[in-house]
């Protein structure tokens, strides 16, 4: 079997830079059969949303490209990763697969089970660490337990040894010479025509691993000493944009790291660090409690009297809730695949406070529409918003969408681009447009009703609303 083929199998690590499993293949000398599984069947509910799925679709070309540079051809299945493993260690008599983690539950119990029966089967199982900067079980309290506030979290992060530097690309590869029959991509239909996003994402996005190169790169000459003051404003470009390119691993957290660190440390590479140690933070949450991803962390909260309303749920979606930071964030989402971060916190926190509406369901939505959803973070960052998570913003912190919109984007720089209906209004009435006097309305052709909807809800009484929910669960589990 020393001599038989190994089989890479290429998962959230599409790229061939600082990739363990590929470089630890390569190092054996022996023929390599590079593999992507489309596995629709593990994930379950959490099988990838449709603007993921046009992701991948680039990637995966991207991807093929690089190796095809290196002398691999990289097969493409579809089914339930178990089943196609068996077929091609059946067809190829491969003697070994290698992989990078996952840390989804999901991706975690698939994985144990296909260790136990291929390596039954006398088939060697090499599993590593490419995208996190440290596993989920090595940071851990004074009381050797998980933890479950970011801040301690975060200087145990910085005490702990220095994450790995960077591997380099392989210079080559043995590649199998047999027949490996493949899909090909064009046939998973992964770019979505129902919706058709792709014009929006294509002109958003570039897929694959030199882009987001190219990305970080052009942030940390460019943008990163901005970062610091500058990474809550909308309107102005002054975010990495590396969220997609990480998670579908085109980039590893170690590359960012230590690029990051090689430039000169300033407010922004701190900044900009931390965010990147919030996410090993998501990572850290969902492994230790996975029932994050639809199960509130604070046990009271399974009682929350939540208002479910399909209307008030639609017009959220669709950027038709009549409160303009709101409606561009959702309208951003909708067109790009992305949203800025402050402004998913505004949007998210006026779902589920304002409106009442189950944070289950706004993760779902951006499980769907988002380019970088991400289980861990999604389900971590919608557990913080909600106020039910273990390191949660206060159930009673209720973002006011027109003082965060004023403050924020306070020259409607961000609203006026994906509001356009409002655009001529001035500054003073761009975030309170119903506000604005009537001739300010008609010098503006905007008519409340007909060209831009009138408020769904009234602020304070969204608020009081919410306020009395948490009281009711509050007195619910009093002792």
């Amino acid at each position: 079997m020393t001599k038989s083929p190994i089989i890479v199998w290429f998962r959230q690590d599409l790229r061939i830079t600082d990739n363990p499993a590929l470089n630890a293949a390569g190092a054996t000398g022996r023929p390599i059969i590079a593999l992507y599984i489309l596995d629709d069947h593990s994930p379950g509910a959490w099988r990838k949303g449709g603007a993921s799925r046009w992701w991948v679709n680039g990637s995966l070309s991207s991807l093929s490209k690089a190796l095809k540079k290196l002398g691999l051809y990289l097969a493409l299945r579809r089914g339930k990763a178990a089943d196609v493993l068996h077929a091609l260690i059946s067809e190829t008599s491969a003697g070994a697969v290698y992989w990078n983690r996952c840390y989804e539950p999901f991706a975690i119990e698939r994985d144990k089970a296909i260790k136990t029966t291929l390596r039954a089967k006398g088939v060697n199982i090499e599993s590593f660490n490419s995208s996190l900067l440290f596993e989920p079980w090595e940071l851990r309290t004074l009381s050797q337990t998980p933890f479950k506030v970011f801040a301690p979290f975060y200087k145990a992060a910085l005490k702990a040894p220095s994450p790995h530097t960077p591997l380099p690309a392989p210079k080559s590869l043995r590649p199998f010479e047999g027949t490996v029959s493949s899909d090909n991509l064009e046939t998973w239909a992964l770019q979505t025509t129902t919706p058709d996003w792709a014009g929006g994402l294509r002109e958003a996005w570039t897929p694959g691993e030199a882009s987001a190169q190219t990305n970080l790169h052009r942030f940390l000459d460019d943008t990163v000493g901005d970062y610091y003051k500058g990474r809550d404003i909308p309107g102005q470009a002054l975010t990495s944009r590396q969220s997609p390119h990480l998670h579908f691993g085109e980039i590893s957290p170690h590359q960012i790291w230590h690029t990051t660190l090689a430039r000169e440390p300033n407010a922004g590479t701190a900044s900009y660090l931390r965010e990147v140690v919030w996410r090993e933070f998501a990572y850290h949450l969902l492994f230790h409690w996975p029932a994050i991803t639809d199960q509130p962390l604070r046990a009271d909260f399974k009682n929350f009297p939540w208002a479910t309303d399909a209307m008030s749920l639609k017009a959220w979606q669709r950027g038709q809730t009549g409160y303009p930071i709101v409606d561009a964030g959702m309208r951003e989402l909708w067109t790009t695949g992305w949203m800025h971060n402050r402004v998913r916190m505004i949007a998210a926190s006026f779902l589920v406070k304002h409106l009442l509406q189950p944070w289950q369901v706004g993760a779902a939505w951006f499980w769907d529409t988002l380019v970088d959803a991400d289980l861990a973070n999604n389900s971590a960052s919608w557990q913080w918003v909600a106020g039910c998570g273990t390191d949660a913003a206060p159930y009673f912190r209720v973002f006011n969408p027109v003082l965060q919109g004023l403050k924020f984007d306070g020259t409607g720089e961000y609203v006026r681009r994906w509001v356009p209906e409002i655009a001529a209004l001035p500054n003073e009435w761009i975030h309170k447009p119903w506000d604005a006097p009537m001739d300010v309305l008609a010098s503006a052709n905007l008519k409340m009703g007909t060209t831009y909807p009138w408020p769904i809800i009234e602020l304070t009484a969204g608020r009081d609303r919410a306020l009395a929910a948490l009281k009711t669960i509050r007195q619910t589990s009093a002792p």
